[in-house]
């Protein structure tokens, strides 16, 4: 009897090992699968980021924020850059407010609407490429601009661009 109860013991202990094998084979094999599924995923979203990064350092090459030679120039005029891009560029989206026809944009608003600057980009020291709109009618103007000798900011429309309607 005590040889019998011995022999289920062992062949219960023996079924335990196989059932304790085979389940940590099959979670140590379902691992294995997510962490390759997850290194190819990193692999593929390492290739978007670096795509995404080569986008964004082509995307802002003509960027006074990132131009150097522009900032050296404002700099050596005396001026705190991280105030004056603001400065000129609030003084821009100023002439919206201007009563009557917008004193930059060539193009008169169709009626009852008011042509408005929306978006303005600094190139550089001497460039800004905006985009304007009356809500209908839309278009872009390339700008250039100057800081008299009694610090008075000159905008001078260069050449501009009303897309068609159609």
């Amino acid at each position: 009897m005590k040889q019998r109860i011995f022999m289920y013991l062992f062949v219960f202990a023996a079924l335990l090992v196989l059932f304790q094998y085979v389940n940590s084979k099959r979670v140590f094999e379902d691992i294995n699968s997510k962490l390759v599924t997850q290194t190819e995923v990193i692999k593929k979203y390492k290739d978007s980021v670096a795509v995404l990064q080569d986008d964004i350092l082509e995307v802002s090459h003509f960027n006074l924020d990132r131009n150097e030679d522009a900032i050296s120039y404002f700099e050596n005029d005396g001026y705190n850059v991280s105030e004056l891009i603001p400065f000129i560029k609030d003084e821009l989206y100023k002439l919206n407010e201007v009563k009557g026809e917008h004193p930059i944009v060539p193009y008169a608003a169709s009626e009852g609407r008011k042509i408005l600057i929306n978006t303005v980009k600094m190139l550089n020291h001497k460039w800004i490429i905006a985009d304007f709109s009356d809500g209908e009618f839309w278009g872009e103007i390339f700008l250039t601009y100057e800081i008299t000798e009694d610090k008075q900011l000159k905008f001078n429309l260069v050449e501009s661009f009303l897309y068609p309607f159609y």
